[in-house]
């Protein structure tokens, strides 16, 4: 783990202000016993969170060094969980969220490399559904809504690297068409370690679109340090052009306070589309209440542990990095209280439903089309068993208070909320 020294040194000091003096874990008046078999992590990391809400200063102390004992990032699922979510725990008791938020961001940022970054999206790409889900859903709805248009503008405000257009880019060149329709793409990007990689991303794209001879033109808008602070003048929509706007997994990225705002904005470009993909928790509603917080989070996490167990092997790299990458987010979201400065943004999850209820107020569902579903469903076949597809949505106008759109489900759990948008019909 990034912070085993700090951490065995935090315990070490945690039990020093016992009140007995003790360590924690010897001659306490209770008794846990975690080896049992089964699903140990949980349990004990629910038990921590609670101790923690309570201020119980003796079993926090034990709990703590239990699960330190227990825990390992190179270990079974189990133990590579519990060794996420104990950083969180020791961050909480300690209230050195921010700090330790800064220091795993600063050691991520010395590290990263387009190729490296680009390599691991790809290859989670190839073994799993996970993100693959979102881009054929959002391709396919943003291909039929600009369909006979010959100015398509198209503006990405998700962190993907663009690895997402390439399969567009094909779609457009090899179409039935008079003539292959010219393609701007806008990219919004506020990750600060992506941001010094997207000339390297705008050369790729480049030569991508010369080598299917579509027309193209690219531009990255880096000044922004949240979502917020988009401006419609920023994204330079010209006369003619059809509008489709792309958020995979960008919304969460957004200030709570500010997520209305952000979605009046975009329903004011008066977009053909706009596609949203989103991962299904709720680090919102909760977010006041520590222990629902880190209950929710730990059951989605519990569920993305195990994909990534059934996905790659053992001692797979890229697994350790994209476990690596949720103990980063984790601390930000259960830690941080969303105060986490310049060094990262708070991803404050919401569910497709809550999601649906605020995208209402100034946008339109658009229901996928059959093609699209089979599409999804098709993908779904290339991966392992456990995969399914849900739709939430009729044929038929969808009902107000039900969401919109269709889910990734991983063995009967939804994990990946997907949907189209379109502007509102004007009031007359």
């Amino acid at each position: 783990m990034l912070l085993d020294t700090t951490l065995a040194g935090g315990l070490q000091s945690l039990a020093m202000q016992n009140n007995n003096g003790q360590l924690p874990g010897r001659s306490l008046e209770f008794s846990i016993e975690p080896c049992d078999t089964g699903k140990w992590a949980a349990r004990l990391l629910m038990d921590c969170a609670r101790a923690i809400s309570q201020k119980d200063s003796s079993k926090i102390h034990h709990l703590l060094w239990m699960l330190n004992e227990l825990a390992s990032p190179y270990g079974d699922c189990e133990q590579k969980l519990a060794s996420c979510f104990l950083q969180v725990l020791f961050c909480k008791a300690t209230e050195s969220g921010q700090r330790s938020y800064r220091t795993l961001m600063s050691v991520a940022a010395k590290t990263y490399s387009f190729d490296s970054a680009r390599k691991l999206i790809l290859k989670f790409q190839e073994v799993s559904p996970w993100t693959t889900f979102g881009h054929v859903a959002s391709n396919g709805s943003i291909l039929e809504a600009l369909d006979g248009e010959s100015k398509l503008h198209i503006i990405d405000m998700s962190n993907t690297l663009c690895t997402q257009w390439p399969t567009l880019l094909e779609a457009l060149a090899t179409r039935n068409a008079q003539e292959t329709p010219h393609l701007k793409l806008t990219v919004v990007v506020t990750d600060k370690m992506v941001k010094p990689v997207m000339k390297d991303v705008s050369q790729r794209m480049e030569k991508f679109a010369r080598l299917m001879g579509v027309p193209f033109e690219f531009k990255a808008i880096t000044e922004l340090n949240c979502l917020g602070e988009l401006t419609k003048d920023q994204l330079g929509i010209k006369d003619g052009e059809a509008v489709a706007v792309n958020c995979n997994g960008a919304l969460r990225r957004a200030d709570v306070g500010k997520r209305g705002s952000l979605i009046d904005m975009i329903g004011s470009l008066q977009p053909k589309v706009v596609t949203i993909v989103e991962e299904e928790a709720d680090f919102t509603s909760t977010r006041g209440d520590f222990v629902k917080c880190f209950e929710e989070c730990l059951n989605f996490f519990i569920l993305y542990f195990e994909t990534l167990e059934e996905s790659f092997i053992p001692t797979s790299n890229e697994r350790l990095m994209l476990e690596r990458e949720c103990s980063r987010h984790i601390v930000g979201i259960l830690s941080c209280d969303d105060e986490i400065d310049d060094h990262g943004q708070c991803e404050r999850r919401e569910r497709g439903a809550q999601w649906s209820k605020r995208l209402r107020a100034s946008l339109a569902p658009i229901t996928f089309s059959d093609d699209v579903t089979d599409d999804v469903k098709a993908l779904l076949k290339r991966y392992r068993t456990g995969w399914n597809l849900k739709v939430s949505q009729k044929s038929s106008d969808v009902d107000e208070t039900s969401p919109a759109g269709i889910y990734l489900l991983w063995k009967e759990q939804p994990l990946v909320w997907a949907s189209a948008w379109k502007s509102q019909p004007a009031k007359k």
